[in-house]
């Protein structure tokens, strides 16, 4: 019964998503708007103005992946739950049998089921319209992408559970969100920062997932120490927003 509550509650969720447009446009089509825009720009698509004799375009799709992540987690689990809490949903629902930690499980599946399908469209978008060859080690990108999304959403469950108002959720998330952009290199790639800036950058988890997912592309296994770092990122604010999530 518990699993078909679940069920029926995630379903209720993503139909409220789907209606709010922020995230599937936003989360969705705007990234994959974007890659389109750079594969038309010749500046970007001309082999050997990149990286290691590379077009460019091949180094912004792990950034455009990151991208997708951070754009769901921090722009729609914020507001959402805490526009909840304020509105006094989860203290209604503590009166029935569905709970509000139920409402919390169904936004933080849509989050990920959504971020996984934009990746999987993004990548097919990448290769078969601009022909930028998948990673050369799926395993290794598979797992970055999982640990990038965890610690992402943690971070978002995290500025969730701090947030006074939906509001000042919204507010934060979207702070964070450009901070991060720009440390996964959006706006400046990883491999043209000063050195000072990208160490700074790669303690972040967008920039340590982007040059995790760039060595899997490349065939590498990413080293060690940034998927124990993304893990850490997981595992610390998940525990630090259960432990500061108010439900009233």
């Amino acid at each position: 019964m518990s699993t078909e509550a679940l069920r029926q509650l995630t379903a209720t969720e993503f139909t409220l998503f789907l209606r709010d447009k922020v995230g599937p446009i936003f989360g969705v089509l705007f990234p994959v708007a974007l890659l389109s825009v750079f594969g038309n720009i010749d500046f970007f698509s001309r082999p050997g103005n990149g990286f290691d004799g590379q077009p460019l375009l091949y180094t912004y799709v792990p950034i455009l992946v990151c991208f997708v992540v951070a754009m769901l987690a921090l722009n729609t689990i914020p507001p959402t739950l805490a526009g909840y809490r304020e509105q006094g949903v989860l203290r209604r629902m503590r009166t029935t049998p569905v709970g509000p930690a139920r409402v919390l499980a169904a936004q933080l599946t849509i989050c990920f089921g959504t971020s996984m399908v934009a990746v999987l469209v993004l990548l097919g978008v990448a290769r078969f319209v601009f022909d930028v060859p998948l990673p050369r080690n799926p395993g290794a990108y598979a797992l970055t992408v999982l640990l990038a999304a965890f610690a992402l959403i943690g971070v978002g469950v995290l500025v969730a559970a701090a947030a006074p108002t939906g509001k000042a959720a919204n507010a934060i998330g979207s702070v964070l969100f450009y901070a991060l952009s720009f440390f996964a290199g959006l706006w400046l790639p990883l491999q043209a920062m000063p050195p000072m800036l990208r160490h700074v950058s790669e303690a972040t988890p967008l920039g340590a997932a982007v040059t995790a997912l760039t060595d899997a592309t490349q065939g590498h296994w990413p080293d060690a120490w940034r998927l124990l770092l993304l893990a850490g990122y997981a595992v610390v604010t998940a525990l630090l927003g259960i432990r500061l999530f108010r439900w009233e």
